[in-house]
């Protein structure tokens, strides 16, 4: 059996639970003590297993005819909210056009302190299971705490929204339910903005760029520094969202910016960026993506440090390539020093795919 998530140390400043407003008046700590002395399991009945909290317009009629919803043991005999800690490369998209919300989960991966606030540690699937569980967001200017059951949307006995590439991992799934329950249902999240799920997962400022050559290297390596959120999002295109380029390039989409960093060729130093996919997979395939003869110039030591050949969605490119097919950076921090700079567009896009 895969390990449950461990426990993290209690903090006794911002992140005590203290600080948070229950959701809807549901109080985690008592719903879970009335379902494990009553041995039954929580059913939420404020976001209920139901087609309402689907949400119109998101499924087919033919696909809402075999939806299940299930628990996580239903599905795999031994179910873990975390399987060996969170990581940007646990998860891929579903049905639902949530990659703005899936692109800032990569981001928040990097950063312990902020996963272990959405993410509460006094919760599993041992022990006292009883099908209740709580994550935390920041929003309308307070953290709230979102009690949800577990009981999953499913179709053939598979996920069919947010789900893990390791199939007994959960918290990505359970984190996608409480987000549609505080927005109303999973519909709700059907294109949004990736600076709107950095806030809800950090409470932090941020704002949103235009990708300029000459000014955004500099942006970027002073947000990187700065332990910033970074997502950013590609041109539309001119035909329809969601077309693949030859190039690997997703049109109309959002990643995550997951580093930066410079590397030193024969001739010259390149400045490199480094990018997440949320759908899991499908990776830029030119200049200095994961089989680029390019990474031959660079030394066998910058090599081992940066280049990973791995078709998980992450891919290494170019400054220049950068600011030709992305069009807009949004950063975002709990430390507003760095955005001192002005924004240079108007607010973020919605992206819905």
């Amino acid at each position: 059996m895969a390990p449950a998530k461990n426990k993290r140390p209690k903090k006794d400043s911002e992140g005590s639970t203290s600080t948070f407003v229950r959701f809807q008046s549901q109080d985690y700590e008592k719903l879970c003590q009335k379902y494990t002395n009553t041995k039954e399991k929580y059913i939420d009945e404020k976001f209920p297993p139901e087609k309402r909290s689907i949400g119109t317009g998101l499924l087919s009629k033919s696909q809402m005819a075999k939806l299940v919803w299930k628990r996580p043991s239903e599905l795999v005999e031994d179910p873990c909210l975390v399987v060996d800690g969170e990581s940007r490369f646990d998860f891929a998209q579903g049905e639902l056009g949530n990659c703005w919300f899936l692109a800032a989960i990569g981001a928040i991966t990097f950063q312990k302190e902020i996963m272990d606030k959405v993410i509460p540690d006094d919760q599993s699937f041992g022990g006292n299971y009883s099908g209740v569980f709580h994550f935390r967001f920041w929003r309308s200017g307070k953290w709230i705490d979102v009690v949800i059951d577990d009981k999953l949307p499913t179709i053939d006995g598979e996920l069919i929204f947010l789900h893990c590439k390791t199939r007994n991992e959960f918290w990505p799934a359970l984190l996608e339910k409480a987000y549609a329950k505080v927005c109303g249902s999973y519909a709700a999240l059907h294109g949004g903005f990736i600076s709107d799920a950095l806030r809800a997962f950090t409470g932090g400022a941020y704002k949103t760029f235009l990708v300029i050559e000459e000014t955004t290297w500099d942006l970027m390596e002073k947000a990187a520094q700065g332990r910033a959120l970074i997502g950013c999002g590609t041109h539309q295109g001119a035909t329809s969202a969601n077309t693949v380029l030859p190039n690997g390039i997703v049109q109309g989409h959002a990643y995550t910016v997951t580093g930066v960093t410079k590397v030193k060729t024969p001739t010259k130093e390149v400045k490199l960026v480094r990018i997440l996919n949320p759908w899991g997979e499908g990776e830029w395939n030119r200049d200095w993506s994961d089989k680029s003869p390019l990474w031959k110039q660079v030394s066998e030591e910058e090599r081992k440090r940066w280049l990973e050949d791995k078709n998980d969605g992450e891919f290494w490119m170019s400054m220049k390539d950068f600011c030709r097919y992305y069009s807009n950076l949004d950063i975002c921090c709990v430390s507003s020093t760095f955005l001192d700079e002005p924004p240079t567009a108007p607010k973020s896009r919605r992206i819905q795919h």
